[in-house]
């Protein structure tokens, strides 16, 4: 590993960009890397006034209102997209211009075209661009991979997964930008589905197809410091899909963000004729497993113990449960040493592109009914 200094350039500093900027921070911790490896070297906002204050938190001394700013600097080695989606497009197509790496949130863009083009761009220019992912860097999705790749569930007959929150349940919270289509492209779907359906396709392969009914369940909202106005919420609530992969194999996906009683629910399970394995959010330190191999008295669930085995990590202990801002810092990480050793970066935006068009067929279905293919 050739490892250079790497300078980022920060882009959007509201909840997810103050975890990107700690995770970027906390990573020369755990793999013993000089503290100046990685460093936002600036930061941009919308106004000054915010860019400034980012600036002050993060321990930068360059900001701006204006990206273009941060992707001019010769200084710049990397550019990290924590905007909401409808800017995800315009900021990569011209950071790709200028030659800079790209880190984006998900999902990728706000529909199949953009998210085309910006792979497109990432490839052509030939750059280093990846997804945020970060549910794919708990270990046991690791190990689930290596498991499937080993054939431990055998011929898959089926697959479900889930992600609930229960963000939304409430008719009195106001209207968001996550809440306008203008903004973000969609809703449940896109916002928390992006992450499950990247989970399923990471152990799974690609879909082939998708039958999906979305819904909105409370259509209209207050909006913030009104009068007693409302506003109509135009993206889903809640989004049911059944899937078929390219090789067949049928599964269900559940998407809500009003999931009573649910924080952060996010399950997934396969099931096959040699064995089944089920990983759950809530106990992200293990994976279960099911080998129907065994003998009838001894078979069961099983739990493999993961937790933190971070290849080459050096902080904190192995034996440590790891949580959501340690698979933020691992995807980063991972970002960077697609950099440093110039291989492919996963998830890549090729990837994130197939996720755009798995929600797109969804879309479609939900929108005339039936079954809708996964376009390629």
């Amino acid at each position: 590993m050739t490892m250079q200094k790497i300078k980022i350039g920060l882009i959007g500093y509201g909840g997810i960009g103050r975890v990107h900027a700690a995770a970027y921070r906390v990573i020369p911790f755990h793999y013993g890397l000089p503290a100046d490896s990685i460093q936002i070297a600036a930061v941009a906002t919308t106004r000054e006034a915010t860019a400034r204050a980012a600036a002050e938190e993060i321990g930068c001394e360059i900001y701006s209102a204006d990206y273009r700013e941060l992707l001019a600097r010769a200084d710049i080695d990397a550019i990290d997209i924590c905007t909401p989606n409808n800017a995800h497009h315009e900021i990569a197509l011209a950071a790709a211009a200028k030659g800079k790496h790209i880190y984006c949130e998900k999902p990728l863009a706000m529909n199949e075209q953009e998210a085309s083009e910006m792979a497109a761009a990432v490839q052509a220019a030939g750059l280093k661009a990846q997804l945020t992912f970060n549910f794919r860097f708990f270990p046991a999705l690791a190990r689930a991979r290596q498991l499937m790749a080993e054939g431990f569930c055998g011929r898959v007959f089926s697959f479900r997964g889930r992600y609930h929150r229960s963000s939304y349940i409430s008719a009195d919270k106001a209207m968001s930008w996550r809440l306008q289509r203008e903004i973000t492209g969609g809703g449940a779907l896109f916002d928390l589905g992006s992450h499950i359906l990247d989970m399923l396709y990471f152990l799974l392969g690609d879909f082939a197809s998708v039958n999906a009914t979305l819904d909105t369940l409370i259509k209209r909202r207050p909006i913030a410091g009104g009068q007693g106005e409302t506003a109509a919420v135009n993206v889903d609530d809640i989004a049911l899909l059944q899937a078929r992969l390219v090789d067949g194999t049928l599964g269900t996906v559940e998407i809500s963000r009003m999931g009573t009683g649910a924080t952060n629910d996010v399950v997934l399970e396969i099931f096959g004729d040699k064995g089944a394995m089920r990983f759950d959010l809530a106990e992200p330190a293990w994976l279960q497993v099911y080998d129907a191999r065994e003998d009838d008295g001894a078979r069961g669930f099983r739990k493999i113990e993961t937790v933190g085995r971070y290849a080459g990590q050096r902080a904190p202990d192995w034996s440590m449960s790891p949580g959501f801002m340690r698979a933020h810092a691992e995807c980063q990480y991972q970002f960077i040493r697609a950099i440093w050793d110039d291989t492919p970066p996963e998830p890549s935006f090729a990837d994130g592109l197939h996720i755009q068009r798995i929600m797109a067929a969804a879309e479609a279905s939900s929108a005339r009914g039936g079954w809708v293919n996964v376009a390629e």
